[in-house]
């Protein structure tokens, strides 16, 4: 991030009644059965500093985000308005709100700022040339945007891996420089693909291994030990020769994961037990069984007792540790210990810990963990996971230019 300016330099050269457009990543998630309630706003604070010295600075400030995914047009379920009201709870003051991005409304609520207000602008995804793979029809839309600032600001690490127009065209429109946020994990993550102090255990847990095989091939030169668990443990079981019942597999990496796994040479630890349950459900009956010997008809939701203590073992030496994704299904309770035992240790570690986004980050809050127990926690999973596999990521390099 050396050749980035930052939010500090933005705030030298004066702020006061210009207005700056804020990419954040409110992509908050909502409970499923309460529609328009906000389960976890972990990225609506984690914007806060930013948006906070704008305002202070006496900037008018127009935020914008996106939701979801939307088909590029509007669509009810994907509204930011419940956004922008705990935006306005979290600020201490109302956040003007506008039902459109860069319509009439979105134009009569930017016109309408004074010095120190804040607006959001509804769902960019509603607008097809946030997300468009044509140049064009994107840069019209960035134009449109960048109309609305004078300065740009992005604190969306979440999106950085994104070529959108709001996270990739604006900055070439507009002075730009990094928020708080995206500095910090920039900052962060590079700590962890410089030279992290050792020993450095990685935890990948998750649905497939597949989604995670890019950051597996870059991290296994590199780290001291590597413990899977998550969905993506019985493929690479099944390729140690294993049945795995009917738990998650990816039949077609079953190869792939054999030879990750001599060509590791003993870095990658499986789980040795898991909680083998009926069906994927809380009443679902389950019992812990031997990674060796999961029967025919019930499938893994989480790892067992003894994978806890062995992966806690690995990480109790360790002095620089990256988490990404759940050991299991820890939405359902009787699935959740392996997640929280894994945490839990990763919290006594006795160095830099770093938890990498996305399931994992709402997994430490799901569970009621001390989230100030962590070195770092992500707001950007499949950014952070790209970052880490040495990808040139889009909202980043605008940012350099």
């Amino acid at each position: 991030m050396s050749q980035v300016a930052t939010l500090d330099d933005l705030l030298a050269e004066g702020v006061s009644g210009r207005r700056v457009l804020l990419r954040a990543d409110l992509n908050v998630p909502f409970e499923k059965d309460n529609p328009g309630v906000i389960a976890d706003d972990g990225r609506i604070r984690a914007v806060l500093p930013t948006l906070t010295a704008l305002r202070d600075a006496g900037a008018a400030v127009v935020v914008c985000s996106h939701l979801g995914r939307p088909k590029g047009a509007p669509d009810p379920k994907y509204t930011l308005a419940p956004v922008a009201a705990r935006l306005g709870e979290l600020l201490g003051s109302p956040v003007a709100f506008a039902t459109d991005t860069v319509g009439d409304s979105a134009q009569a609520t930017v016109a309408g700022l004074a010095a120190g207000q804040v607006a959001l602008l509804e769902n960019l995804r509603f607008n097809p040339g946030e997300t468009s793979k044509d140049a064009d029809e994107r840069g019209a839309f960035a134009d449109q945007l960048a109309a609305f600032a004078d300065a740009y600001v992005d604190d969306a690490f979440g999106a950085v891996h994104r070529k959108h127009a709001s996270v990739y065209d604006v900055p070439a429109r507009l002075p730009h420089v990094a928020g708080r946020l995206v500095h910090r994990e920039v900052e962060v993550l590079g700590k962890l693909t410089g030279e992290p102090a050792r020993p450095y255990v990685v935890v990948l847990g998750g649905s497939k291994v597949s989604d995670k095989l890019a950051v597996i091939e870059a991290l296994l030169p590199t780290v001291d030990r590597l413990l899977v668990g998550g969905g993506m443990c019985f493929t690479f079981l099944k390729a140690q020769g294993h049945e795995v019942g009917k738990s998650l597999l990816e039949t077609e990496m079953v190869d792939t994961c054999r030879d990750l796994l001599e060509r590791a040479a003993g870095k990658i630890v499986l789980p040795v037990d898991v909680v083998a349950a009926t069906a994927f459900a809380a009443d679902a009956d389950h019992d812990v069984v031997d990674a060796a010997a999961i029967p025919a008809d019930r499938l893994g939701l989480d790892i067992g007792p003894r994978s806890v203590a062995v992966f806690t073992e690995a990480l109790s030496g360790a002095h620089t540790v990256f988490w990404n994704g759940p050991m299991g299904v820890f939405e359902l309770a009787p699935f959740a210990a392996g997640t929280r035992g894994v945490a839990e240790a990763i919290t006594k570690v006795d160095g830099f810990t770093v938890v990498g986004g996305g399931d994992s980050a709402a997994a430490v809050r799901a569970l009621g963990l001390d989230e100030s127990a962590f070195g770092h926690i992500s707001t950007g999973g499949g950014a952070s996971l790209e970052y880490l596999e040495g990808k040139t990521l889009p909202g980043i390099a605008a940012l350099e230019k």
